[in-house]
């Protein structure tokens, strides 16, 4: 069991994430105690900050502690990952990102995951098996990379998280908490 208030938790995004998605999280999850860095790949214009989408336009900066290249997943007790849909596609080409994500996942640390963020999880072989929600545009996406999709506004399955959309952030935020306590799983297997 892990102390939220001794914990780290990494948010890993890139330019296009869902304003909400990460900045309610990170305020969440500092406001519970915890110490939240926010990592970004180096190929990023501006490697200061990452620029949200927030619904219909762009959204604010929020400043980036970490190089993604530079971090490693044992320095940390849990990995967010906001949605939108361009952050997710975009991570999706970083092979350090998801190099860092499959460390996060077969370490078994939590790893939350919200929106169309579950992608990142398809692409790293993590949703075989899997009981998720998402975005319900990328539904299939998840079924066809082996996870069983249900619709439900969070969803944990051996220490992953997920949840839909922004209206689900109360019980996301609330459940990585949870989760960050439990400590880690049983490291798991992604798929090939």
């Amino acid at each position: 069991m892990a102390d939220i208030k001794q914990a780290k938790i990494l948010i890993l995004s890139t330019d296009g994430f869902e304003q909400s998605e990460l900045t309610v999280p990170q305020t969440e999850l500092t406001r519970a105690g915890a110490t939240v860095h926010v990592a970004a790949p180096k190929s990023r214009e501006n490697r200061d900050t990452i620029r949200g989408w927030d619904k219909t336009d762009w959204g604010k900066s929020v400043a980036v502690d970490k190089d993604a290249e530079a971090v490693d997943a044992e320095d940390y007790d849990a990995l967010v990952l906001p949605g939108g849909q361009i952050n997710p596609d975009k991570l999706r080409l970083e092979p350090k990102a998801l190099d860092l994500i499959r460390a996060f996942l077969t370490s078994g640390k939590p790893v939350a995951a919200i929106c169309h963020a579950p992608w990142l999880l398809v692409e790293v072989g993590a949703a075989k098996g899997l009981e998720m929600t998402s975005y319900a545009s990328i539904r299939t996406d998840v079924i066809n990379a082996g996870g069983t999709w249900v619709d439900r506004e969070v969803v944990t399955d051996r220490g992953i998280v997920t949840s839909r959309n922004p209206g689900d952030l109360e019980a996301f935020c609330a459940k990585i908490v949870e989760e960050v306590k439990e400590g880690r799983h049983e490291p798991r297997k992604l798929a090939a």
